[in-house]
């Protein structure tokens, strides 16, 4: 039975495919149409590989091995959320979908991808700026969301000064880019869990913290939801308490 019903790609096809149908669409050139069907086609069949359908189940770990392989030897994570504005609606969702499913892979008690991602940065500072972006903002906030639980990269975001844009996407104007923010920034406050580095962080900018969240968004008085949200992050951040040794 082919790997991919009709389709006989192997991962390292599938994934140089997609490479060049997204350079393509990078460029901007004549082929640009042809190149946004064929970024969709292939991330679909990516998917179907991960997730499988209704009519066939995921793909063995082997070959689901080959292909976070192949990702991450021609760099396509980061390709993918660099031009993830170009990609047409469903293609972003399938971007989003796919990340995180590579990112949860594990071997044993390793993360393959979070160790991969630990050594390309950029991937993770090009997810926070996609809340420039109102067309990728939430696209950006769901992958960023699931790194925000693996330790390794949520002390990369934390140490960085780009987290601190973080404070700037909750006060913008743009109601959804706001709210999505909001919700990443709520996975590092309230993991009832924290990582001593993480606590660390959070703790000598404790003050900081409750004052921003105190004078945020007051002007949403009427959104119960919100309000209590964020009455419960500012009490879990003033009860934050150094680990006892």
């Amino acid at each position: 039975m082919p790997l991919f019903g009709k389709s006989q790609k192997s991962p390292a096809e599938l994934v140089r495919s997609l490479k060049d149908a997204v350079t393509a669409l990078e460029r901007g050139d004549k082929k640009a149409e042809k190149a946004q069907e064929d970024v969709s086609k292939n991330l679909v069949l990516i998917k179907n590989m991960l997730y499988g359908t209704s009519d066939a189940e995921p793909q063995t770990d082997i070959i689901v091995a080959q292909l976070a392989q192949e990702l991450y030897n021609t760099n396509l994570l980061l390709l993918l959320i660099q031009n993830l504005n170009r990609i047409d609606f469903e293609g972003k969702k399938d971007v989003a979908q796919v990340f995180n499913n590579v990112l949860r892979r594990q071997i044993g008690t390793r993360s393959p991808t979070v160790e991969y991602i630990c050594t390309k940065p950029e991937i993770l500072f090009t997810l926070m700026s996609g809340y420039e972006h109102q067309e990728i903002a939430s696209n950006c906030g769901t992958m960023l969301r699931e790194c925000a639980r693996y330790e390794a990269l949520a002390k990369i975001m934390l140490y960085s000064d780009d987290f601190y844009n973080f404070f700037r996407y909750v006060e913008v104007s743009t109601f959804d880019i706001a709210s999505d923010a909001f919700s990443t920034f709520k996975v590092f406050v309230a993991n009832p869990n924290k990582p001593k580095p993480i606590l660390d962080i959070l703790l000598r900018n404790q003050d900081k913290l409750v004052d921003f969240l105190t004078k945020f968004h007051t002007d949403r008085s009427e959104d119960e939801q919100f309000n209590d949200e964020k009455a419960y992050l500012i009490k879990q951040i003033k009860e934050l308490k150094p680990l006892e040794h």
